[in-house]
């Protein structure tokens, strides 16, 4: 199974940006798609989630920001981002795991890609 997260770079505050992770070696559509972001010097933290069924949940800090979707013709889940802010800097990895739940949590994910740094200027 691999994720490839790509998308990631800089962006000055205030602008969009979008991130894709493909998927492959996996039944993608049986898979609960998510994003996490590390900032620097901080921990992994959840930014979003895609059920099976395409019901998504965020965290509180990028609510009314961010979009999550998901392709499966395409085997790829999006992340569109508005409104940056510096403390949207990280690096960002996608996740998946088998079945439709809902987890915030990073040990319930089975796969995890290898992430994509956005930097954010002032």
């Amino acid at each position: 199974v691999q994720l490839q997260a790509s998308g990631g770079g800089l962006v000055q505050a205030g602008g969009s940006l979008s991130l894709s992770c493909a998927a492959s070696g996996l039944a993608f559509s049986r898979y609960t798609m998510a994003w996490f972001r590390r900032p620097p010097g901080g921990e992994r933290e959840f930014v979003s989630s895609i059920r099976t069924n395409a019901r998504t949940h965020y965290g509180d800090s990028v609510k009314g920001r961010f979009t999550i979707s998901r392709d499966n013709t395409k085997n790829t889940v999006y992340l569109h981002i508005n409104s940056l802010n510096t403390d949207d800097a990280a690096v960002y990895y996608c996740a998946a795991v088998l079945g439709s739940r809902y987890y915030s949590t990073t040990a319930p994910y089975e796969y995890w890609g290898q992430g994509t740094l956005v930097t954010v200027s002032s």
